[in-house]
């Protein structure tokens, strides 16, 4: 466990050295809620498959999609045959 968070600092303390990373890997609460419908329904979840779900994020400074792809490659994530979500966010 210590050599995958050392492997992890490791790897967000590049991104911030470089000036990629907007904000630190932060971890998700699992007490999600969902609104959902017209009914603005509440429920616990989302329930999705454990495969499926978003752990945590990061906010990565970068010129485009294909630098950001090659950030994201360096995630230690990998090491364990999971992966990584790319999104481009859009200013409204």
């Amino acid at each position: 466990m210590q050599q995958a968070m050392k492997k992890w600092m490791g790897w967000m303390e590049d991104l911030k050295q470089n000036g990629h990373a907007q904000t630190g890997g932060e971890r998700l609460d699992p007490s999600d809620k969902v609104v959902k419908g017209h009914a603005k329904t509440l429920t616990d979840g989302p329930y999705v498959e454990v495969k499926d779900s978003i752990q945590g994020y990061m906010f990565i400074q970068a010129t485009d999609m294909n630098q950001a792809i090659e950030l994201a490659k360096g995630c230690p994530i990998f090491e364990r045959d999971r992966s990584v979500e790319i999104r481009p966010i859009i200013s409204m």
